[in-house]
């Protein structure tokens, strides 16, 4: 017999409501919160809108002069005649080559360059402060050494977005290694594991869904270089598209090149998120 005093009608119709709620339930607006999908969506497109709404007034108003700020409407405009008559699918697939080039490259040397500094005590003293004195260098700054280096063919953009994500990806891979709990190495080691075997079992697996976001960001970093490296003596691409037409003072051909470019690289952004939650589901998204 348990001697606990009985409970109160009242704390029993608490108990009993209590039960019928549902558990670790958060609002909106709580910290870490989550929306519905259709409520994240309506939301996001409002986001969308309004900056867009913003700019078509500004732009009817009279304030600013067409030529340094078209409207919505003369830019979609632009952006057709791009597609019918400049070859803008061409462009297109060229600037998007050109960044998935640059962006693999340097993935396929820091990732293992990474992993090794986060998890290696001796190659982190000897690696990371070279790799974290090199991504404070402006990649603008390499274009000279790179022509003449490598030249002004397409080796020499895929180049210039290489430098622009290697460095900083090395070290963000190398933090991703070094935050695995500790627990999981030594239970690892406790139960006989070698250095290679907690290596590709406790620190890849642990890391993963890290890494891929890493990939995620740096890939953000490739897009953003890409103008930067069709300086490089390019007659072809959307940063090249871009360029030429700031020598001509087409300001909406500018804004339909820097929107392709944002659209193209959101859908990117996109399709790494679908990657990871279908790889790691059972993390919250």
């Amino acid at each position: 017999m348990s001697n606990l005093p009985p409970m109160s009608p009242t704390q029993q119709k608490a108990i009993t409501a209590s039960r019928g709620k549902p558990r670790n339930r958060r609002t909106a607006w709580a910290v870490q919160g989550r929306l519905r999908p259709r409520n994240f969506f309506v939301l996001a497109l409002l986001g969308f809108i309004f900056p867009l709404l913003c700019w078509a007034a500004l732009s009817a108003s009279s304030l600013v002069d067409p030529v340094f700020l078209p409207s919505p409407l003369a830019v979609l405009q632009r952006g057709r005649s791009y597609l019918l008559e400049d070859d803008l699918l061409t462009d297109i697939g060229i600037s998007t080559a050109r960044v998935f080039l640059g962006f693999l490259a340097s993935a396929v040397l820091a990732l293992p360059l990474g992993v090794l500094i986060g998890t290696y005590a001796p190659v982190r003293a000897l690696l990371e402060p070279l790799t974290d004195f090199s991504r404070y260098l402006p990649a603008v700054a390499f274009i000279p050494l790179i022509m003449l280096w490598i030249g002004i063919d397409e080796s020499a953009k895929v180049a210039v977005i290489f430098v622009g994500t290697f460095f900083q990806m090395v070290l963000m891979v190398a933090e991703d290694i070094a935050k695995v709990p500790e627990a999981q190495i030594e239970a690892a080691q406790t139960m006989g594991a070698t250095g290679g075997e907690v290596v590709q079992h406790v620190l890849l697996r642990s890391a993963r869904p890290a890494i891929l976001g890493t990939l995620r960001i740096t890939m953000g970093w490739a897009w953003t270089y890409l103008v930067v490296a069709e300086l490089v003596a390019a007659n072809s691409g959307l940063g090249f598209s871009i360029l030429k037409a700031q020598r001509f003072l087409q300001t909406d051909k500018i804004f339909a090149g820097i929107l392709l470019i944002g659209l193209i690289g959101l859908l990117t952004d996109q399709m790494f998120r679908w990657l990871h939650r279908l790889c790691f589901p059972y993390l919250r998204h």
